[in-house]
């Protein structure tokens, strides 16, 4: 039964999300110039932002090979490079925030007057009475659960093609630096090619796994708190309503005490959440601490007998950091991904109670009389 019913709720999503990008995708199929040029500004600026990232960890290995010869003339030389390349960056960041910001903002308009405009005509406003269930409170839908729904997928999107170009970037860096290393096992020497390589694969996916183990639940529990969210606040609106035609009573407790009801299931939906994030952040402060330190014991022997130089070990350990957070893609926004998903299906719910409506409106068409 419960399988069953987990098969419903993965088709049901589906159909949910289908609906959403049915009207969101308009947007992009509409101003087409306007969002190619968007796009390809964009990823000019990745790959921009990739560009100086390069160059800041070679300038990492020059600077620390540098001051482990002690050549002073290295060190400024060095220092005046690092300037342009921050300024760059700090372009490059701003320039980032301009053009995402601008596609999402272009995107939320489209998208909010598709829905204000289907809400509003022929008054279906007036009409809307909650006919699926979960549309509840539309007008939160419009101004809050849209902008999620633009937001997001921009975000995610950027930082899934950054991640990617990061890893290719940095996986090229680990095996020319890092090279091959042999190591002693039963008295039999075994070497290692691309070793960093390998061991950012391994600790990547150890702690993914941690990461999936300890916040598995943590979509699921975000769409039930944003659910709850929305049902006591609809609870608390229809109350209002009521009471603005209505006189009510002291006595009235059934209102009063489904209120209290929508109440407890939003606090103890927090509760769990709060319980999932305390799981994650376990598992990725740790990580946090522990990636540059695994580098850094990974380029220690190397380093120790003399086939590294400091400058490398330090230009493998910020490349070998960088792999970890691009392969981390996944794990870092589970909770992004989350909040996207649940917005997406509210809206997508509220298109289709406008959608059963509209049909509703159409003229019915009588069969011709057989002669």
């Amino acid at each position: 039964m419960r399988f069953l019913q987990h098969i419903a709720s993965i088709v049901d999503q589906k159909h949910l999300l289908a609906r959403f990008w049915q009207s969101a995708s308009e947007f992009w199929r509409a101003k087409k110039g306007w969002v190619a040029f968007l796009a390809v500004f964009l990823i000019v600026i990745v790959l921009l932002q990739l560009l100086v990232q390069v160059l800041l960890n070679l300038w990492n290995r020059s600077f620390f090979d540098a001051l482990e010869r002690k050549d002073a003339q290295a060190l400024w030389s060095a220092a005046q490079l690092f300037v342009p390349l921050v300024v760059i960056s700090t372009l490059l960041a701003a320039t980032s925030v301009w053009g995402r910001m601008t596609a999402q903002r272009s995107w939320r308009e489209a998208m909010t007057r598709h829905v204000i405009d289907k809400w509003l005509d022929k008054e279906r406003f007036r009409h809307l009475n909650h006919m699926v269930k979960g549309s509840e409170n539309p007008e939160y839908r419009i101004a809050v659960d849209i902008r999620v729904a633009t937001d997001a997928p921009i975000d995610l999107a950027l930082a899934f093609f950054s991640s990617i170009l990061t890893a290719i970037a940095f996986f090229s860096v680990l095996w020319a630096v890092g090279g091959s290393i042999s190591v002693g096992i039963f008295g039999t020497t075994v070497t290692i090619p691309g070793y960093l390589v390998i061991g950012v694969i391994i600790y990547s996916s150890a702690m993914s796994a941690f990461m999936v183990f300890f916040g598995h639940h943590l979509t699921s529990v975000i769409e039930r708190l944003n659910q709850t969210e929305a049902e006591f606040r609809a609870a608390a609106d229809a109350f209002r309503e009521e009471g603005e035609h209505v006189e009510i009573r002291t006595d009235d407790g059934d209102k009063r005490n489904t209120l209290q009801l929508k109440l407890r299931a939003v606090l103890l939906w927090w509760r769990e959440l709060c319980w999932q994030l305390v799981r994650t952040t376990l598992v990725s402060h740790a990580n946090f601490i522990l990636a540059p330190v695994f580098a850094w014991l990974l380029c220690a022997p190397k380093y120790l007998s003399g086939a590294m130089t400091l400058g490398e070990l330090t230009q493998a350990a910020a490349a070998f950091v960088s792999v970890q957070g691009a392969f981390n893609w996944l794990v870092d926004n589970y909770q992004r991904l989350a909040d996207w998903r649940s917005s997406a299906h509210r809206v997508a719910t509220l298109l289709i109670a406008l959608d059963e409506l509209e049909a509703k409106e159409a003229p019915k068409t009588t069969p011709p009389r057989a002669r």
